[in-house]
């Protein structure tokens, strides 16, 4: 029998081998996803390369008239002043290579500007969802059944309109003919929509006899790198985007026996809110298979 491979366990981001992985090769995508920090730091450090690179050129050709003699800092600020069209006037390019070198830098100014601003909108207009995962999903108890439950909040003030959530179980498998190979289990909720997502939501998987966790245990699921794979989508109805988010269970984040603590409080005016404080409590019911 072929030996079953060994993955990394996901945790928000997939493992991908034999794939493109610089940032080169999907440029706009890296740029877009990184975070803002980073995004930062790149700009800032293209712009002094860039800088860095003309004032070579002015340096080797002396061609700036009222700069200092054989002064790098002069030549490097003269080709900030070009790249900014700040221009205050003192320092001003006498040769015509100097020249064809400010043309060519203040053309490369003017992109530089226009990709730049069109990628810091593109990634501060980004839709993005703030919904919390329970740190467990826990298996137990529900209406008399045996059920999985998932627990999520929205963390915004404002609602998630028509939401849905997708959960789907996966593990390695072996076929017939001895080949592993991993499946995907979709698992169906006792209620998937929710048209106002507000506050916080518990959802159920019932396991009965035709869900693929019907019978499993902990020890019978711990040699299939057995994954819980939670994605929830809607409307954001502040912005009117559609917005999603995601999270990945692994095994040892499964609870059997066990509940969610009560985390919403009735307020005396009648209204409720959450109390995040034990959004993650479990209480433990029966041992853990």
């Amino acid at each position: 029998m072929r030996k079953r491979p060994t993955i990394p366990v996901m945790k928000g981001d997939r493992a991908i081998r034999g794939a493109p992985t610089r940032a080169l090769d999907d440029l706009y995508h890296y740029l877009v996803t990184v975070s803002w920090p980073a995004l930062i730091g790149i700009i800032a450090s293209a712009f002094i390369i860039a800088n860095l690179v003309f004032a070579v050129g002015y340096y080797f050709d002396g061609g700036v008239e009222n700069a200092r003699y054989r002064s790098f800092a002069d030549m490097f600020f003269f080709s900030i002043q070009t790249m900014a069209t700040i221009g205050y006037g003192k320092m001003v390019p006498v040769t015509l290579f100097s020249n064809i070198l400010v043309s060519i830098e203040a053309l490369t100014g003017l992109l530089a500007l226009a990709l730049m601003t069109g990628l810091v909108f593109a990634k501060f207009s980004r839709p993005t969802a703030r919904v919390r995962f329970s740190r467990y999903v826990v298996i137990g108890p529900r209406d008399g059944t045996t059920s999985l439950m998932i627990r999520m909040a929205n963390m915004r003030a404002n609602r998630i309109v028509e939401a849905n959530i997708h959960v789907v179980f996966t593990r390695w498998e072996t076929t017939v003919e001895g080949e592993s190979i991993r499946r995907f289990y979709d698992l169906i909720m006792t209620r998937s929509r929710s048209a106002m997502f507000a506050l916080s939501w518990t959802a159920v998987h019932r396991i009965v006899e035709d869900s693929p966790l019907f019978g499993q245990t902990r020890d019978s699921l711990a040699n299939s790198q057995p994954e819980i794979v939670v994605s929830i989508t809607g409307l954001d109805e502040t912005f009117s985007q559609t917005i999603h988010a995601r999270h990945t269970y692994a095994l040892d984040e499964i609870l059997w026996g066990a509940r969610f603590a009560d985390v919403l409080i009735l307020d005396p005016d009648g209204s409720r809110s959450v109390d995040y404080t034990r959004f993650d409590d479990v209480e433990m019911l029966t041992p853990v298979k």
